[in-house]
């Protein structure tokens, strides 16, 4: 069931995303008077596909990592006279500009409308209160208090932990002061904290700007209860199962959820006797954590087991939730700063700031995809925006063969006057197809990686 889940929530996000990406190129290519020969959602041999009323072949094929529109084009093959003005080739410079970025910017008009609609919905957070200050640590450093609440970074107001982890994740690899507001809105207090950085880095494949920085979220006493198990972990091979209640480890009695962690990733490959409460009976079992290598070399261990739900107390929840207009500018904003994030990620990764293997490819979306569909509405449609944006964003970057290598084109034929000649377009082709296709590579490596 979860394989399917995650399958039908990959189909769903790269359908919508794909389709809405081809519409924004379809729809302004009509309007520019352009006869469109095929849409298609998908690459490769169509598995269903008719012909409207309008002469355009509507498809959708095997493949479903892309899609195109093709239109008539005399550089594809004959046109005939009559049809001639229908070719993409002969409409203006401006015309081409406006149907190639079209797909794009309805992918970041996307974003928007899906962030809007989940601030006028209403989105539960939790109240960023600070739990812990790690020793030796940026935020130890600077005194940063605990069991209060963080109210802005960097003068800008914060209301989750999330919008924390996004500013702060535009300070990875620099230098300089990160300014963090502290208080207690009750009370009417707050003070500001400097905190220092230099060439910060973040792994953030083990962890968040948050916990790099030396943070840990409040969070409540989480009873140590099993709740999902991956069927071929390490605790399903020892017999635990959901609803059981980790009473102690080798004679050690676990208080929480974050004991058991400890434990657990302290002891791979090492046979553990685990007293648990099952149904109101105690009984033993013999669990022995699985080994793996993280990017620091370290080794930890890991059973394949997730923690049973728990509510946090109403007064450390709160709702984000705005009218109608405030909503669509809170959308326009947020997906503004993931534009932002987005760019700066990939000039940092460019420079060496961030690992490359932060790449990721579509084995770990379908896996983000496949939670964030378990997770409910929200976070399917958190997850939907996001990887919009991601979408328009790439696709607009200057690379031949994206959209916005032939819109390098465009604006260099404008400034010229005269369009790029074929032979530079067909070597920007090839170095375009060898970039995207070494990023894929790289990107399914590290999903590879991720995996086992």
């Amino acid at each position: 069931m979860d394989l399917l889940q995650t399958l039908l929530a990959t189909l769903v996000a790269l359908g919508v995303l794909v389709t809405i990406h081809e519409w924004g190129h379809f729809w302004v290519a009509r309007r520019c008077g352009v006869k469109v020969l095929r849409f298609s959602v998908g690459f490769g041999r169509p598995l269903w596909m008719r012909k409207g009323r309008d002469g355009t072949e509507y498809a959708v094929a095997a493949i479903p990592l892309g899609g195109y529109v093709r239109m008539l084009d005399e550089r594809e093959g004959d046109v005939p006279e009559s049809m001639r003005d229908k070719a993409f080739n002969n409409k203006s410079v401006y015309q081409r500009i406006a149907i190639v970025a079209a797909g794009p910017l309805v992918n970041l008009i996307f974003a928007v409308l899906a962030y809007a609609f989940l601030f006028l919905s209403g989105i539960s957070v939790v109240v960023p209160v600070i739990g812990e200050i790690t020793p030796g640590s940026p935020a130890a450093r600077a005194a940063v208090p605990v069991e209060q609440e963080v109210l802005a970074v960097d003068g800008r107001e914060v209301q989750s932990w999330n919008e924390i982890n996004l500013r702060l994740a535009s300070h990875v690899g620099e230098t300089g002061n990160i300014e963090l507001t502290v208080g207690e809105p009750a009370r009417g207090m707050a003070r500001s904290y400097t905190v220092p950085i230099d060439q910060w880095q973040v792994d953030l494949e083990r962890e968040s700007p948050l916990t790099a920085l030396g943070i840990t979220p409040w969070r409540p006493e989480i009873p140590p209860v099993i709740g999902q198990l991956l069927p071929d972990g390490a605790a399903t091979a020892a017999g635990l199962q959901s609803g059981d209640r980790i009473l102690a480890v080798d004679g050690e009695p676990v208080q929480d959820w974050v004991a058991l962690v400890k434990i657990i990733q302290a002891s791979p490959e090492r046979q553990l006797e685990v007293l648990i409460e099952r149904q109101g009976q105690e009984q033993s079992l013999l669990l022995t954590p699985a080994r793996r290598q993280l990017q620091d070399g370290a080794v930890q261990g890991y059973i394949g087991a997730g923690v049973a739900e728990f509510e946090f107390p109403p007064e450390m929840q709160r709702t984000l939730s705005y009218g109608p207009v405030d909503a669509l500018v809170a959308g326009v904003e947020k997906t503004g700063q993931m534009i932002t994030l987005t760019l700066e990620s990939i000039g940092k990764m460019i420079a060496g700031v961030i690992s490359v293997k932060n790449l990721s490819g579509p084995i770990t979306i379908a896996k983000v995809a496949g939670t964030s569909a378990a997770s409910g509405l929200e976070s399917f449609v958190s997850f939907l925006a996001y990887l919009s944006v991601s979408l328009g964003v790439l696709n607009l970057l200057p690379i031949p063969m994206l959209d916005g290598g032939h819109l390098l084109y465009y604006v260099v034929e404008l400034v010229r006057g005269r369009p790029v000649s074929e032979q530079v377009q067909m070597l920007g082709l090839r170095v375009g197809m060898a970039l995207l296709f070494s990023l894929m590579a790289l990107a399914i490596v590290n999903d590879l990686a991720r995996l086992f």
